[in-house]
Order: structure tokens, then sequence, then C-alpha cells
């Protein structure tokens, strides 16, 4: 009889890894449906993505490729970057899928919205910075490049630097997110984080500083949406959390 329970465990975990590896699978075929088209129209799409800095490059201006395979694999890089992107919202839903049935009522309820949410506000980061920062960035750049000097960027890093600077600004967008899971779980409270509004001013420029390029500029185009953002979510934090029963003060020692 000792060995039943052992089994049960047992039968268990594998009964878990089966479902993962079948959503992995499902994730997988997804990304790789929406690859498809996206590889087909793999010029067209770099076409786009480097449309902001076509726009501000001077007349006669080009990007350039300085290795052979460049004008091939960047594109495909690309390519599959853009459909994990767009095939995300399916990839966490097998996430949720899977850990859904281990949480609580409560935890469903919060989880599920805070997901959703999160998934938006990354689109609607990625979005802002590349129509509306990405024509300021580069228009600032092309009209600070010294005489004598002609911008021709590689492709390949170009490339690189917009998916660092829409992954960047993503990350950046998920603020309110950050701000009430740390109050709802207890880890800070609305009215810490209201006090500590200056030191957060501070950090958050400091972030900005690190991810985006050396100039005030991108810097500032960074910093004011998260903290616009931090204030956001300090509000819906302080709505989630309004009916929730504040502690109990402790007695001092001399009372007793």
């Amino acid at each position: 009889m000792s060995d039943k329970p052992d089994s049960m465990a047992e039968g268990t975990l594998l009964s878990h890894l089966l479902e993962l590896r079948d959503r992995l699978m499902r994730a997988l075929i997804a990304v790789c449906a929406v690859f498809v088209p996206c590889a087909y129209f793999a010029n067209d799409i770099f076409e786009f993505a480097a449309r902001p800095l076509l726009a501000q490059l001077p007349k006669g201006g080009s990007l350039i490729a300085t290795s052979v395979m460049s004008p091939f694999t960047t594109p495909f890089k690309l390519s599959f970057m853009v459909s994990l992107f767009i095939a995300i919202p399916y990839v966490l839903y097998q996430v949720w899928g899977f850990v859904a049935p281990g949480l609580y009522r409560n935890e469903k309820r919060f989880a599920m919205p805070l997901l959703l949410s999160s998934i938006v506000l990354f689109y609607a980061g990625v979005a802002f910075a590349y129509f509306l920062v990405f024509p300021v960035m580069f228009q600032f750049f092309a009209a600070t490049t010294p005489a004598g000097v002609q911008m021709m960027t590689d492709i390949n890093n170009y490339l690189d630097f917009a998916l660092t600077m829409f992954f960047a600004f993503g990350v950046a967008f998920e603020m309110p997110i950050a701000v009430v899971l740390l109050v709802i779980t207890g880890i800070v409270s609305v009215e810490k984080l209201t006090a500590a509004r200056g030191y957060v001013i501070i950090g958050i420029f400091v972030i900005a500083a690190i991810l985006t390029p050396p100039d005030a500029l991108s810097q500032t185009l960074m910093a004011v949406p998260m903290w616009l953002l931090y204030e956001l979510g300090v509000i819906f934090a302080r709505i989630m959390t309004r009916n929730r029963p504040k502690p109990e003060a402790e007695p001092d020692a001399g009372d007793a």
C-alpha cells in the first residue's frame, strides 16, 4: 500500500508533463503558422519597420548591407519576431490554460484581467515607439550628423536597435501592471508608493537613460510616459484595494 501514493504522484506528474508538452506544441504551431506568411512578405515587413529611419535620411540616402547574407537573414529574422509578436496572445493563452487550474478563485479573478492588460500595454508600448518616438529620434540624429558624414546605417544594426527599443518600450508600458501587482500582493501599500513618488521618478529617468540611446530626448520620451503610467497604476491600485480592510496598528509596549 505504501507504493500507491508514489504511483499516484508519478501519474499526476506525468499528466502535467504531457499537458505542458501539448500546450507548447500548440504554441509552436501557432507561431509557425503565422511565420509562413510573414516570411513570404519579409522584405515588405522590413521596409515598413525601416520607414521611420528612411523618412529622415537625406535625399539619396539609404540603408546598406555590410554582410553578404544580411539582405536575406535580416528580413527573415524580423519575420520570425513579428510572427512571435502576433501569436503571443495565443501563446500566453496556452500558458494560462496550464497555470489556471492551480490558482485560487480570487487569484483567477485578478490574473486574467492583468494578463490581458499586460498584452495590450506591451502592444501600445511598441506602437508608441514606432509611431511617435522613432520619427522624433531619427530626425534628431539626422539633424546632428556632422558635416561631411553621410548617414548610412547597416540593416542588421538597425534591426537590432529597433527590436531593442520595441522591447524596452513594451516593457516600460507594463508599469501599471507592476504597480498593481505590488499592491494587491501586499508587498507595498498605495500610501508608500505615493510617498516614494520622488524616488520613483528619479529611478524611472535612470532606467530610461540605460534603455534608450545616450541623448536627453530619447530618455525623456521614455521616462515621461513611464511616470504617467506609474501614476495610472497607483490610481488603479487604490481603486482595487479601496474596500480592503486596513491592518490594525500594533499596541505600543507602554500601553500594556
